[in-house]
């Protein structure tokens, strides 16, 4: 448990931040004009800014409200919890649920309750990883929140609403954070190297260095700048600078860090891959081209060199269900439950563990048996609709549940299928201009063999009417 009181605040009501902290620590924002992306909680007039800032007489602009951070790691949970206590530079007390029990917190309640008793001020309590917190342990924050006795700050990774219990929501402000752009890291990684609370200009990273740093954050901004300062460490601890850009009469030039150096300092190889260039659509194809050929061996082959590149596995994970779709269809109906649990679970639980998530997904579609049939069917079907080829849905087949329809002769000779032998009626569903077409066309491959024998049982009674 971590208490921030009044001597060990700032004036802006920050905890104070020693020099030896860590660089993420240093650098976290001290107003949100320095919050890196979420600018959808920051818009103006937004609840966020309404618990944030103060109003222009210096009062609050809203009532102290308890809150709920959800998003993933890195994106600035901490930060906003530190930013609404710096408003009225209220106490800050902070808390995790990995180690603190109920008696932790009923610790700080009471100390919370004695303080607003004495004219001691308010109290903010920011729990982190609260989905960690049992049922009880969430139910004992309840009256405190309930009578305000807390302004209670909770972030979580997980979905709150199978994480957080419904009577602390009820009583919270759930606001939804964003994993960050790649503009939005550079942009912190950037200020960490010249801003005088960071590295103030004692390194310059080279380009290669700076991409290869972005590509293995994946959008965590603590992060990138932990493994900023440990290849500073390392660029510095060798000790050899190297001019660049800076005036001669300056005290010293920076220490350049490059592509090695990075690479040494976090043990991790670049691997020859740009998400943004030739590599990355390179890759991607192989991978996929790969799986529609059913070369398992390759497919985990370009699937490692990805996730060794540092490539989100959301896009991973994309691409294997839309591979599990186009590339295996109805061949093997289940590929597709296998690519989206994997994307689900990926999202769930993130890296590393991810990866055998990733790996199993690829085993399932590039070892299924294969059938576009789907595919090609659907884009035949789009393809006579763009061209003007619909017709009118035929009479017994429109609504006939409002008034005058039957009239109209909605609805009447229209056979209920289920009444049918086989239940299959034989009747017309296409239009008049369209019957008879072929749009799906089985393949004779894994279960679509036993979909093209049904379907063509199917079709000659249909064809029968």
């Amino acid at each position: 448990m971590d208490l921030f009181d009044a001597a060990t605040t700032t004036a802006a009501g920050l905890p104070s931040v020693p020099s030896n902290a860590p660089l993420a620590v240093r650098m976290r924002p001290a107003t949100l004009s320095e919050v890196a992306g979420q600018a959808h909680l920051l818009v103006a007039g937004s609840p966020l800014r309404r618990l944030v800032e103060p109003a222009d007489d210096g009062s609050r602009r809203a009532a102290p409200t308890s809150v709920v951070l959800w998003g993933p790691p890195g994106t600035g949970k901490t930060t906003l919890a530190y930013l609404i206590a710096a408003t009225s530079g209220r106490r800050f007390v902070e808390l995790s649920a990995v180690t603190a029990g109920v008696k932790d917190l009923r610790l700080v309640i009471e100390d919370a309750r004695r303080r607003l008793a004495t004219a001691g001020g308010e109290t903010v309590l920011f729990i982190d990883e609260v989905h960690r917190f049992t049922k009880a342990q969430q139910d004992a924050l309840l009256p405190a929140v309930e009578n305000r006795w807390v302004t209670l700050v909770a972030a979580t990774t997980e979905n709150p609403s199978f994480s957080v219990i419904s009577p602390l929501l009820s009583r919270s402000l759930l606001l939804t954070l964003r994993s960050l752009e790649i503009e939005d890291v550079r942009a912190l990684v950037r200020r960490a190297v010249t801003d005088e609370r960071g590295l103030a200009g004692s390194i310059v990273l080279e380009d290669a260095a700076e991409a290869h740093l972005l590509r293995l954050a994946g959008g965590d901004a603590r992060k990138a700048l932990t493994i900023l300062e440990a290849a500073a460490g390392a660029a510095l601890s060798d000790g050899v600078p190297e001019p660049v850009g800076h005036d001669s009469d300056e005290a010293g030039h920076p220490v350049v860090v490059g592509l090695a150096t990075m690479e040494r300092a976090i043990d991790v190889a670049a691997v020859r891959y740009d998400r943004d260039g030739d590599q990355h659509y390179d890759v991607i194809s192989a991978f996929i081209k790969s799986m529609r050929g059913s070369d398992v061996d390759a497919s985990l082959h370009y699937l490692a060199r990805m996730i060794s590149a540092g490539e989100d596995p959301r896009f991973i994970a994309r691409r294997i269900v839309i591979a599990a779709a186009e590339e295996v269809g109805m061949a093997d109906p289940s590929a597709l439950q296998t690519a989206v649990a994997a994307a689900q679970a990926v999202a769930l639980i993130g890296m590393p563990e991810g990866r055998i998530i990733l790996a199993e997904a690829v085993v399932h579609v590039a070892t299924a048996p294969k059938s576009n049939a789907s595919y090609r069917g659907i884009d035949a079907a789009l393809a006579d609709v763009r061209a003007g080829k619909i017709g009118t849905v035929p009479p017994h087949l429109r609504d006939a549940h409002y008034a005058g329809a039957k009239g109209l002769g909605h609805g009447q000779s229209y056979r209920y299928a289920h009444d049918e032998p086989a239940a299959v009626a034989a009747q017309q569903y296409l239009p008049d201009e369209l019957a008879g077409t072929r749009y799906y066309e089985p393949s004779d491959r894994g279960f679509e063999r036993q979909v093209s024998e049904r379907l063509e049982k199917i079709r000659a009674i249909l064809d029968s009417n």
